[in-house]
C-alpha cells in the first residue's frame, strides 16, 4: 500500500537539453517542465514516443545527467535530498545504499566474476567497520554471506552455475542482462530505476523479473520503469506517466 501524502520521489519542473556540437551547436530540448510523484511500494511506467526523454529522466534520477532546471526530491534513508543539486559524493552514497539502476546494458569491472559483480552490491551497501578494524575472518564472513545471496538470485534467474565464476564480458546478451538484474535487485532499494529490464530475456526469465518487481514493491521500493514489453508493463505498473 502506498502513502499518498508523502511521495518517496517528487520530480518538479525538470528540464534538460543537449547541445549538438556536430550540428552547429543546435539545441535539443529533451525534457521541459517534467513532473511526477512516485510513492513507496508503487511502480510508475514512463511512456511516450522515442526521443521524449524517458531514458534521460532515468539518468537524471541516477545522477548521470545534470538538470538544467527543476528539482528531484528524494526521501533517502538518511533524509530528504534534491538529487538535481546533490554533490558527486552524495550521489555515490545514494547509489551505494538507496538507489539501484538496471539498464539495458551491463557495465562491470573487467575480469571480475559474475558472482562477485552481484555480491559487491551488497558489500557496498553495508555499513562496514573501518578497514583497520576488520580482520580477515570478518571480511571473509561478509563476502561469503554476500556471495550466498548472489548465488540464490543468479539461480533464480536461471544463469548456469558454470558461468558464475566467469567474467560477464564473455556472456551472451541475455546472460549479461540476468547478471545486471541480479545486481540491481540483490540489495533492497528505496528507489529502483528499470530501463527495459527484460530486454534480451526469454519468457521464463521475464516472469522471474515480474516476480522480483512485485517483491520489491512489497518491500516498499519506489520504482520508475521503462517497459516496451506491454505484457510486462501491464503486469507490474500501477500507473503510467507520459512524457512529451
Amino acid at each position: 500500500m502506498t502513502d499518498k501524502l508523502s511521495p518517496r520521489l517528487a520530480v518538479r519542473g525538470l528540464a534538460k537539453h543537449f547541445t549538438l556540437h556536430l550540428r552547429g551547436g543546435a539545441r535539443l530540448q529533451v525534457l521541459d517542465d517534467a513532473s511526477l510523484d512516485v510513492h513507496a511500494g508503487e511502480c510508475v511506467a514512463l511512456v511516450g514516443a522515442s526521443g521524449r526523454g524517458k531514458s534521460t529522466l532515468m539518468k537524471c534520477l541516477f545522477g548521470s545527467y545534470g538538470a538544467d532546471a527543476g528539482a528531484l526530491h528524494f526521501a533517502s534513508s538518511t533524509g530528504a535530498v534534491d538529487i538535481a543539486a546533490a554533490s558527486p559524493q552524495r550521489m555515490i552514497e545514494l547509489r551505494r545504499r538507496d538507489i539501484a539502476y538496471v539498464s539495458q546494458f551491463l557495465r562491470a569491472v573487467p575480469r571480475v566474476p559474475a558472482l562477485d559483480v552481484v555480491a559487491q552490491r551488497l558489500l557496498d551497501a553495508e555499513s562496514a567497520p573501518a578497514s583497520d578494524d576488520l580482520d580477515d575472518a570478518g571480511h571473509e564472513a561478509r563476502m561469503d554471506a554476500a556471495r550466498d545471496a548472489a548465488r540464490t538470485l543468479l539461480a533464480r534467474l536461471n544463469l548456469p552455475p558454470a558461468l558464475w565464476e566467469l567474467p560477464p564480458a564473455t556472456f551472451s546478451g541475455g546472460e549479461q542482462q540476468r547478471v545486471n538484474i541480479a545486481r540491481g535487485f540483490v540489495q533492497p532499494a528505496r528507489l529502483l530505476l528499470l530501463d527495459e529490464p527484460t530486454a534480451s530475456l526469454d519468457a521464463a526469465n521475464r516472469r522471474v523479473v515480474v516476480e522480483l518487481i512485485h517483491e520489491a514493491k512489497a518491500q516498499g521500493a519506489a520504482i520508475v520503469g521503462i517497459f516496451h514489453d506491454e505484457e510486462v508493463r501491464d503486469a507490474v505498473a500501477d500507473r503510467c506517466v507520459e512524457l512529451g
